[in-house]
């Protein structure tokens, strides 16, 4: 069976994460050598290697498989997985100097479960670390804050994520054209996660194709989208976005449209004048009735920036 990029090109070690703060980097080398860490969370968008660095934390701390415990908390989030499954894992002892509770997108753990955890926290520091990821850190209660080291991983450029997808590709034997491997940075940046996934699906004899010759199960909206401003079809483009997001989208959307100011203009006063017209989208957001009227609105005005 064919092995996922994001998994066969994870990094395992430090060397190999890239981190873009080095104080960072010096903080996780200084826990590796001292062989423990504090609670942790870890907070940052979707795909900039939350996961990856508790990983490599495990991983390098040589932790015993059986003391680790992963669970996914946008499915189990309850009070009652707290309180049984978490709490059982941590009662025993460890088989090597302690065991570690890695909880993915702890956001999502309902406020009763983010209260139960707290009180586990402390009662088994001594034998246990928690390591908590989250995309949204406002969501997780002060008590969990203030019981955990903050470690805020900021997404990597536009230039090095170009970089490590071409890479990849490289390694994997794909044909790339740089026109084409734009596309799907312009449309997933910066997950890396969901670019190296994309490109994946939408290799074809050796070959990464376009967007729009791929099967439509393989494709994303944004890439069409990226596809259609490239060849200055506006309208097109303006009814695939307000068609296609999703309400619960529209934060995100609009983030993606400031991370691609050259789609709304090439010169500084045309990004800048960007930047303003996506600000007042974004403050419109709680107080429309429909979002998708606003987010018309808001390309409009993009569209007519050129």
């Amino acid at each position: 069976m064919k092995e996922l990029w994001t998994e066969k090109y994870r990094p395992k070690i430090i060397s190999d994460y890239v981190f873009r703060d080095d104080a960072q980097r010096k903080q996780v080398q200084q826990w590796v050598d001292q062989k423990t860490i504090p609670h942790l969370l870890f907070s940052g968008a979707p795909g900039t290697g939350k996961t990856t660095l508790a990983k490599v934390l495990i991983n390098m701390l040589e932790i015993d498989e059986y003391d680790v415990l992963e669970i996914n908390a946008s499915r189990e989030n309850s009070v009652e997985n707290v309180r049984d499954k978490i709490t059982n894992f941590v009662q025993t002892m460890p088989f090597g100097e302690f065991k570690v509770v890695l909880l993915d997108e702890a956001d999502y753990i309902s406020p009763n479960g983010q209260a139960a955890l707290r009180g586990v926290m402390e009662t088994y520091a001594s034998s246990s670390r928690f390591i908590l990821t989250c995309n949204y850190p406002n969501k997780v209660i002060p008590a969990l804050h203030s019981r955990c080291q903050g470690f805020h991983i900021e997404r990597i450029d536009h230039t090095e994520f170009t970089a490590r997808i071409a890479t990849v590709c490289v390694e994997e034997g794909v044909e790339i054209d740089i026109d084409t491997l734009d596309s799907y940075v312009k449309a997933t940046y910066p997950d890396l996660r969901k670019c190296l996934n994309l490109c994946q699906m939408n290799t074809v004899e050796g070959k990464l194709i376009k967007p729009n010759e791929g099967d439509s199960a393989t494709a994303d909206y944004k890439l069409a989208v990226v596809d259609l401003f490239k060849q200055g079809k506006i309208l097109e483009a303006r009814k695939m976005l307000c068609s296609q997001v999703r309400p619960e989208e529209m934060d995100e959307l609009f983030r993606w449209m400031y991370d691609n100011l050259e789609l709304w203009g090439s010169t500084q006063e045309q990004q800048d004048a960007a930047i303003l017209i996506i600000a007042k989208g974004l403050r419109n957001i709680p107080m429309v009735a429909d979002q998708e009227i606003n987010l018309a609105a808001t390309l409009v005005e993009l569209c007519q920036i050129n």
